[in-house]
């Protein structure tokens, strides 16, 4: 089920956006072709990223994967809890499972990624 309230990108990343804050992770669809999550490679907090930049990496057992930042910003948060468990991701991909929240530098941004139903459409495609 793909919340509706979320942006999508077509490299499988989503964001949800409160005000001027972006947490972003990988989708569901994501975490399934990956598998068996074993380990996050998060970003340094205050590392400025700009949007389709590699954010960080994720390893599984069957492969690695890199994730994109779908908006410019400013990390200014890291999810910790994956140091000790990656399969987070795997688990809960959209609640605490969540990877990094940016600091939007341009909201603009925003409108150039997917609605739920356009990323539904891409992954059904």
């Amino acid at each position: 089920m793909l919340p509706e309230e979320l942006y999508y990108t077509e490299s499988h990343e989503w964001v949800r956006v409160e005000g001027e804050k972006a947490t972003v992770g990988i989708t569901d669809f994501a975490q399934s072709e990956l598998q068996d999550i074993v380990y996050v490679e998060l970003p340094e907090v205050g590392k400025k990223v700009k949007k389709g930049e590699v954010l960080c990496s994720i390893d599984s057992v069957k492969s690695s994967a890199e994730v994109y930042a779908p908006v410019s910003g400013e990390i200014i948060q890291v999810n910790e809890a994956l140091n000790d468990q990656p399969e987070l991701v795997n688990k809960d991909p959209y609640g605490e499972g969540w990877l990094v929240v940016i600091k939007l530098e341009n909201p603009e941004e925003l409108s150039q990624l997917l609605s739920a139903s356009r990323y539904k459409e891409l992954i059904e495609g």
